[in-house]
């Protein structure tokens, strides 16, 4: 694969890009520079964070719209449009981070998010007092919740991965730690509605007010832990000369495309999951919360240990992370098509779970290794726009589908992850360079 034969950013220079900061893991193995390390933990600390506020407020969403008069559709365009943001602004952040440097960037993106909840806290307090009519507290609510936060929320991954694409030089190195940041948001999908859950007896707003407060931690650890450097585009003047990346940059476009095939199926399923569990096994609406919950409870703990401890521990190039997730993803899925039972249908989703936490990381690492260090922001920025799309497309087109023929969205995932599969294995930039002996 052509992303194995190009070394990392600077090739060869230890530390490269964003200030040349050194990010090292548990064990303190990766490169610092300039005397400027990053300890992966707090690193992943902060991502945690950041993300464990957002879920939080998913067992609050539902009944905190009946409780101030939304209809459910209109929560969906608070959590849809929030989506639409985190998209249109990762490239822009990506950028930011090649020109101002990955710690201002983190500073605005977490400094955003706490603002975000902060308001949406104020505006649920006051739609529940009676205060807002239901029209002022839905745009009160896209406002806070769905723009400010959304951009905000969309800095801390994309500036993380660049902190450790730029301080790593060897591509295990690199592998482990992007796939320990999916590792840590998939971690943060267990533990937020948990948290929230927890607090529930505080009321609507316990988890409400609970979220800005966790999401001040990640701001906390990027004010006291994260250090700054000079950015690589003003280490590297001829950097701003360069033509923006985009999409269909010929270096790119079919490790993406393949991680936009890989991604919109995940997006189409996990939508429909409770729909399935409901009109397979024929449950009440309260044996649907029971089932869906053990199910994505079973998918989350593989994911966790697939993206923190399996992917590290193999070592795997990303190529090959990418050859050999995609197909188990695709497996997973033809027999989630025709799964009719509890375990059968857990037993799919925990094997999806299986093969995207092994094509993730992969997906996420090799077009770090085909760009420079004066654009590793960039990169890591158009890696989430294109994640971010699916999000939106994906949960858009299945429920429409499901309305046609519950079968449909379920294919229609297969025929996607299907034809990433094809394209990871067929197409010339994705296949293995032949090794001259």
């Amino acid at each position: 694969m052509d992303v194995q034969g190009t070394s990392g950013p600077g090739a060869g220079e230890p530390g490269a890009g964003a200030g040349g900061a050194g990010v090292a893991g548990a064990g303190g193995s990766a490169a610092a520079g300039a005397g400027h390390g990053v300890r992966l933990p707090v690193l992943l600390f902060g991502v945690l964070a950041v993300f464990t506020a957002q879920q939080a407020l998913s067992p609050v969403l539902a009944p905190l719209a009946r409780e101030v008069g939304l209809a459910e559709i209109a929560i969906g365009l608070v959590v849809t449009g929030a989506a639409v943001v985190f998209t249109a602004t990762a490239l822009w952040w990506g950028r930011a981070v090649d020109r101002f440097g990955h710690r201002p960037v983190m500073l605005a993106g977490s400094a955003l998010a706490v603002l975000g909840l902060v308001g949406f806290a104020g505006v649920t307090q006051a739609a529940l007092a009676g205060v807002l009519s239901p029209g002022g507290t839905l745009a009160l609510m896209l406002l806070t919740r769905s723009v400010i936060f959304g951009a905000g929320v969309g800095a801390v991954p994309v500036a993380a991965v660049a902190i450790i694409a730029a301080a790593t030089t060897d591509e295990r190195t690199r592998t482990k730690g992007i796939g320990q940041i999916g590792a840590m948001q998939g971690l943060a999908i267990a533990l937020g509605p948990a948290l929230g859950g927890a607090l529930g007896f505080a009321g609507l707003l316990g988890p409400v007010w609970a979220a800005p407060a966790v999401a001040a931690v990640a701001l906390i650890v990027v004010v006291v832990a994260i250090p700054g450097g000079p950015p690589a585009a003003r280490a590297r003047p001829e950097a701003g000369r360069r033509t923006a990346l985009r999409p269909w940059d010929r270096r790119l476009w079919p490790v993406l495309l393949s991680g936009f095939g890989l991604y919109l199926a995940l997006s189409m399923v996990l939508v429909l999951l409770g729909f399935l569990v409901q009109d397979r096994l024929r449950l009440t609406a309260e044996q649907t919360v029971t089932a869906t919950g053990i199910i994505s409870f079973g998918a989350g703990v593989v994911l966790i240990l697939v993206q923190g401890v399996l992917v590290p521990k193999l070592g795997w190039p990303a190529a090959r992370l990418l050859r050999v997730g995609a197909p188990i993803a695709l497996l997973a899925l033809l027999g989630l098509l025709g799964a009719g039972q509890l375990w059968l249908i857990a037993g799919a989703m925990a094997l999806l779970a299986l093969g995207i936490g092994l094509a993730v990381p992969g997906y996420a690492t090799a077009p770090t290794l085909l760009v420079g260090p004066d654009e590793q922001g960039s990169v890591a920025g158009l890696v989430q726009t294109v994640t971010g799309s699916t999000f939106v497309i994906g949960p858009l087109a299945g429920t429409a589908l499901y309305g046609v023929d519950p079968v449909f969205p379920v294919l229609a995932s297969v025929i996607a992850c299907g034809l990433a599969t094809a394209f990871v294995w067929l197409h010339p930039a994705l296949r293995p360079v032949p090794q001259v002996t």
